[in-house]
């Protein structure tokens, strides 16, 4: 016997799945979000102050 599917939901199943494969290639192209772009530079900017403040100046 075969089984019943509803051709709807296959339509938005099939339709989700192409918005995913086009999510995940632009986050692949892109990179990463802009909240993580903020942290990784403030990250950054935090460890050169303190490896500047711990710099040796020899005159």
């Amino acid at each position: 016997m075969t089984k019943i599917i509803n051709l709807r939901q296959a339509r938005k199943q099939r339709e989700r799945a192409a918005r995913r494969k086009t999510a995940d290639g632009n986050a692949v192209k892109f990179g990463e979000t802009k909240s993580l772009r903020t942290i990784r530079k403030a990250e950054a900017e935090r460890s050169e102050r303190n490896l500047a403040a711990h710099r040796r100046d020899d005159d």
